[in-house]
C-alpha cells in the first residue's frame, strides 16, 4: 500500500509516496480505509524533525483522517464511516489505529470534512472546556481565525453558548471567518482598540492564540478581569513571546498553556468523551469544517507548504481515494 513518508527530516518538499506494508491490527484496533487526511502543524513539524516527538525516519506522517471500518473490536462493523486521530502514521491507504482513538462519522459529514474535525475540533474543546473554564455567554477572541483551530474555535464556541470575535490578517480571511460563525471579525491591524469598542472597554474573557508573535502583548490586554489567555501555538514564526508576569496581577488575568495531544493521549477514553460533547453539534450543524482546499495524496507536501505559508482558509485537505 501506499503511504506518504518523511524518508529525511528536511521538510515538505522532500516527503516520499512509497510503498510500505499493510499494518496488522491488534485485538483493540481499528483497521481503517482511509479516503482522506487532514494537514496539520504537526505534520508540518514533523517533516523537519522539529516536533516534540521525533520518529526514526522513515515514518509515514498523518495526524487525524477519514475513512471506513475494514475490520475492528465490537463496535465497529465493516463499512462502518469513521474518523481517527494518531500521533502521527494516517497518511496511507490503510491505517491501524487505537479504538479509544477512534469515532464515528455522522452521515451528514463528508469524508473530507471528517479528516479536517480531530484535531482542531478536539484541540478547540479541550482549550475552551477544559483549559478556558468557558461559560455560556463569555466572549472568545481567535487569532488565526480562518484557520483550520481558529474556525473549529469558533464553532465550539458558539456551540457553548459564547460570542465569538475572530482576528484575521486580511480581508478574505475575516470574511472565512464569519462564514465559519463568528460574530464579529476585526482585521489584526489595530485589533486591540476594536476589540474594545465591540466590548465596550470590557475586554474578553478567554483568547485563544495559535499565532503568537508580536500580538502576544496586546492580546494580554484585551483580557476582562479574571480573563485567559490560551497559547495553543506560534504560527507567526516571529520566536516565542515572553510575558511580564506585572501584567497578570494587575487585572487578575491567566496565561494557559493548551497541549491536548499531551493530555489526551495518555487519558484512555477522554478523547471519547470529547466526541460524544462534541457530537450534538456535529448532528445539528453547529459544527460544519470549512474545507479551505483538497489536494491528491502525492501532493501532500505541497499542502504542507501552502500552511507554512499561511495560505490555508480552513482545513487542508488530501484525498487518498
Amino acid at each position: 500500500m501506499r503511504a506518504v513518508q518523511v524518508t529525511s527530516p528536511t521538510g515538505p518538499r522532500d516527503l516520499e509516496v512509497r510503498d510500505v506494508e499493510e499494518p496488522t491490527p491488534g485485538p483493540d484496533d481499528v483497521l481503517v480505509e482511509v479516503h482522506s487526511v487532514g494537514t496539520s502543524f504537526p505534520d508540518l513539524l514533523l517533516s523537519k524533525g522539529e516536533y516534540q516527538l521525533k520518529p526514526e525516519p522513515p515514518f509515514t506522517l498523518g495526524v487525524d483522517f477519514a475513512g471506513t471500518v475494514v475490520s475492528g473490536p465490537d463496535g465497529f462493523e465493516p463499512g462502518q464511516r469513521v474518523v481517527g486521530v494518531l500521533p502521527y502514521g494516517g497518511a496511507a491507504e490503510r491505517v491501524v489505529v487505537p479504538r479509544i482513538f477512534c469515532f464515528p462519522l455522522p452521515d451528514r459529514l463528508s469524508f473530507d470534512e471528517g479528516a479536517a474535525i480531530p484535531m482542531n475540533y478536539l484541540t478547540a474543546h479541550f482549550a475552551l472546556a477544559e483549559r478556558g473554564g468557558l461559560r455560556s455567554g463569555e466572549t472568545v477572541l481567535v487569532h488565526g481565525a480562518a484557520g483550520g483551530v481558529g474556525t473549529a474555535t469558533i464553532q465550539v464556541a458558539k456551540g457553548m453558548g459564547a460570542r465569538a470575535i475572530a482576528v484575521c490578517s486580511t480581508e478574505e480571511k475575516r470574511q472565512v471567518a464569519l462564514a465559519a460563525g463568528a460574530d464579529e471579525a476585526v482585521l489584526l491591524d489595530g485589533f486591540k482598540d476594536a476589540v474594545a469598542a465591540l466590548t465596550e472597554g470590557r475586554g474578553v474573557d478567554v483568547v485563544l492564540d495559535v499565532v503568537g508573535g508580536d500580538a502576544f502583548t496586546d492580546s494580554l490586554r484585551s483580557l476582562a478581569p479574571q480573563g485567559r489567555l490560551l497559547v495553543v501555538g506560534f504560527a507567526a514564526g516571529q520566536g516565542i513571546p515572553e510575558v511580564k508576569v506585572n501584567r497578570l496581577l494587575l487585572n487578575n488575568v491567566d496565561v494557559r498553556g493548551v497541549g491536548w495531544g499531551a493530555y489526551a493521549m495518555v487519558r484512555p477514553g477522554y478523547m471519547l468523551e470529547q466526541w460524544q460533547a462534541l457530537l450534538p453539534l456535529l448532528e445539528d450543524g453547529t459544527i460544519a469544517p470549512p474545507v479551505g482546499a483538497t489536494y491528491a495524496f502525492e501532493d501532500f507536501g505541497q499542502a504542507l507548504v501552502d500552511l507554512e505559508e499561511r495560505r490555508a482558509l480552513g482545513k487542508l485537505v488530501v484525498r487518498v481515494r
